[in-house]
């Protein structure tokens, strides 16, 4: 898919002007990008949206429509338009591969490059990385609430715009679901695509017995039935039992019936002690009906019988407490080799300069201790005091025995993607395996076990060397102000 490079914010473009017109547009650039707050108030994020972000930018360049368009505006020189001509993204970027466990405070993408190429393309990463970041984590937290059950994604009709479903179906896979209703998702990343049939169907018919037989003829490997169109204990499930006996005698079976209202949990329990009854222990039990992992966890922690649920809106859309936006940022860390630094009076809002490592301490039997954000070629130490991003005074000393690994590797080089493209159920396995390596307590959906996130000693004198400049020039500033007034 290609993304134009006019899917941006148009201050992208005036600060591109600008910096031709200052002669600074070869002046080399590191920007980090990073979230602030863990999403829906958890413990946790899973990285997604990578491989879609590299192909922006190994793609970009402007068409010559797109150029006459810009001239349009009146707010572009002609030596700017033609600069636009030739412009390509030519530089470095760093990440962890998608699928993995990323926390708030470190950088989960970085890229070096000219000052104009790795400045432009600030909007285009955040759009993509943001989103499928966010929908991933959620799909993660349903996944893990489901437990053992399969989560099938039906979010394409309240997705935001069809490209939102087409990324909302990619993400959510990277996060563990296994399969999408969005049959165009399905040939674009070879998603296995999921569905039934509506309530419409039901109706279309004489009766819903009728209806179940026409489905059945018509899919008699792959029968699904929704059984709660009128009644789901007192003729639906008892119909598609009929079916069932009707489809075992011709040499197949149902697969499953789908329950999309009611009470959930009691009418799966019902349902699955009816279909054992009668001989049908291998029909799956699909339930949907605004599901999210808050209503999976308590239906299971309630007894329900569901094999299969269902999820659309509340994945798609990203909703519930924390939710809605990432809050991806993405900020100038060096130029031209010099660390550089945002000041902010909210502690949550200031930078840590230069360029990073992401150095992740694991256990002798590979679970996840703690993260340390270090300058190049860092190594985290026994003994080293750390500390805390938004909060130096809380300091601790590295323990012994932690075994370090690097977060991130160089994922494009010179413009061009390195290495060959996962598949999306490698992401997925790689999402549920480091979810299960968390400290106890940071898969929690509510009030989760903080990771520890921390600066290195080296990063923190940076910082505080930085602010201390910063600082004197503010007050030198001010001095001077005085004396004129």
């Amino acid at each position: 898919m290609r993304y134009s490079p006019l899917l941006t914010d148009l201050y992208e473009l005036t600060m591109l002007a600008g910096y031709l017109e200052e002669g600074m547009t070869e002046q080399h650039a590191t920007f980090d990008l990073f979230f602030r707050t863990n999403p829906y108030e958890g413990g946790y994020a899973i990285f997604a949206g990578l491989a879609p972000a590299l192909e922006y930018l190994e793609n970009l360049r402007f068409t010559p429509e797109e150029l006459v368009y810009l001239t349009t505006l009146g707010l572009f020189t002609p030596r700017f338009i033609e600069f636009l001509r030739d412009f390509r993204f030519r530089g470095r970027v760093t990440a962890p591969p998608e699928g993995t466990v990323v926390f708030a405070g470190e950088p989960i993408l970085s890229v070096e490059g000219s000052l104009a190429e790795a400045q432009f393309v600030e909007t285009g990463l955040l759009t993509i990385i943001n989103y499928q970041t966010l929908v991933a984590t959620k799909a993660a937290r349903m996944v893990h609430a489901a437990a053992g059950g399969t989560v099938v994604e039906f979010g394409l009709r309240r997705a935001h715009g069809p490209n939102g479903g087409l990324s909302c179906a990619r993400a959510a896979t990277v996060g563990g679901v296994r399969g999408s209703s969005n049959v165009l998702a399905g040939m674009e990343y070879g998603i296995p695509v999921r569905g039934t049939q509506a309530h419409s169907w039901v109706m279309a018919f004489p009766d819903e017995l009728t209806s179940f037989r026409a489905y059945a003829s018509a899919f008699p490997d792959s029968t699904i039935l929704l059984v709660d169109t009128w009644d789901t204990l007192g003729s639906g499930v008892p119909h598609a039992i009929t079916v069932a006996r009707e489809l075992r005698e011709r040499g197949n079976e149902l697969q499953g019936i789908r329950i999309d209202s009611g009470d959930l949990v009691y009418l799966s329990r019902q349902a699955r002690t009816m279909l054992d009854d009668a001989g049908f222990p291998g029909v799956r039990i699909v339930g949907s009906n605004d599901l999210d992992e808050y209503l999976i966890d308590s239906m299971k922690n309630e007894g329900s019988r569901i094999d299969i649920y269902g999820v659309g809106t509340r994945l798609a859309v990203c909703s519930g407490p924390g939710g809605g936006a990432l809050g991806g940022v993405y900020k100038l860390t060096e130029l031209e080799g010099r660390p550089t630094l945002k000041r902010s009076e909210d502690p949550a809002k200031s930078t840590l300069p230069g360029r990073k490592e992401v150095r992740r301490g694991m256990s002798a039997d590979g679970r996840f201790l703690q993260d340390v954000i270090c300058t190049p070629g860092e190594e985290p130490a026994p003994g080293d005091t750390v500390y805390d991003p938004y909060n130096p005074l809380r300091q601790v000393a590295l323990p012994a025995g932690i075994r370090w690994s690097r977060l991130g590797k160089t994922v494009m080089e010179d413009g061009v993607r390195c290495g060959g493209e996962e598949s999306l159920e490698v992401m997925a396995d790689r999402s549920h395996r480091e979810v299960a390596l968390l400290p106890e307590g940071c898969e929690r959906l509510t009030n989760p076990h903080r990771y520890k996130v921390s600066v290195s000693k080296r990063l923190q004198a940076l910082r505080e060397e930085l602010l201390a400049q910063i600082n004197n020039q503010t007050t030198i500033h001010r001095d001077g102000q005085d004396k004129q007034e």
